[in-house]
């Protein structure tokens, strides 16, 4: 791989380069499409699997097709008139409600808190050092995701290097998020609270796991060997599901990683944020997305930190 092939990848979050990986051969091999691509071709391709895909996997194969006509240099055909007439119509036809992460609400953050302190001090009591490290680890996750709104992957790239401590808090920086399209990088603000606080459990696993370098939340194998490596975002939803369940959360198969940020999303709101101000908090840059994860808030409980 050449040095500009090596940036152009390095531009692009490694999720969206397997997922456009993926489409590519999809198109090519499933469907046996060939490249470069006419109009007509990408138009039979959608029509071929309206009502078997979602909107959003079609939508998905349509930005892959679009981004590898680009990087060959080819015209790109997914933004043809009849291209675009015949998503339209797909959406028309199928139309159905889009799938959204459960949000979680604070009176059950709490409970999964109080459930994970249990099981951390009967782990120290008993001498299981891996189960110590595990659940405190897993409290940090929540509690730092719940409070600053993170997504899967920052809370996977999340590094001790880049998290300054203070009085007030913590200031994380990420070097990119996916809002950030100008690849500046973002400081993100974290306060210490009196309760439910994602600093002190933040501190406490940097205790437990004595790390002082590198990424933040990593994999523990069962004799409480702790990885060099993150965790993988695939691993963060059976994760999370997994602690839910255990701490006795109805539905836990309903939730995610995005359930901390629609959670974090839906008690701002109902405690009377301004939408400017959530928008600034979370790093939404569009106030669609931020409309997206506000929508259906429920009036949740309002506890003052």
């Amino acid at each position: 791989m050449g040095k500009i092939d090596f940036y152009l990848q390095a531009s692009i979050r490694e999720n969206t380069q397997k997922s456009y990986a993926s489409a590519i051969q999809h198109y090519e091999f499933e469907w046996k499409g060939l490249l470069p691509a006419t109009a007509d071709h990408i138009a039979r391709y959608l029509t071929d699997y309206a009502g078997f895909l979602s909107i959003s996997t079609l939508k998905q194969r349509l930005a892959a097709l679009s981004q590898w006509h680009i990087e060959q240099g080819f015209p790109d055909p997914t933004k043809a008139p009849i291209v675009k007439k015949v998503l339209k119509g797909i959406k028309t036809v199928h139309a159905v409600q889009e799938k959204q992460a459960k949000p979680l609400q604070l009176i059950q953050l709490k409970q999964v808190a109080d459930y994970l302190d249990q099981v951390i001090e009967q782990s120290k009591s008993s001498g299981d050092h891996a189960r110590h490290l595990r659940y405190t680890r897993n409290k940090s996750l929540l509690l730092l995701g719940f409070w600053r709104g993170f997504r899967g992957d920052e809370i996977t790239r999340l590094n001790i290097d880049d998290i300054e401590i203070h009085s007030g808090g913590l200031n994380c920086y990420l070097a990119r998020t996916k809002g950030d399209r100008a690849l500046n990088g973002q400081y993100f603000q974290v306060p210490a609270l009196h309760q439910l606080c994602p600093v002190q459990a933040y501190l406490d696993w940097l205790m437990v796991s004595e790390l002082t370098t590198g990424v933040v939340f990593r994999s523990i194998n069962r004799w409480g060997r702790i990885s060099s490596d993150a965790l993988h975002i695939d691993s963060l939803i059976p994760l999370i599901r997994h602690i839910f369940s255990e701490a006795g959360i109805e539905s836990a198969e309903l939730y995610s990683t995005h359930s901390l940020r629609r959670g974090f999303a839906h008690w701002a709101t109902d405690n009377g944020w301004d939408i400017k101000d959530l928008m600034q908090y979370v790093g939404w840059k569009n106030i669609n997305s931020a409309l997206r994860y506000m929508k259906s808030s429920q009036n949740f409980q309002k506890i003052n930190f």
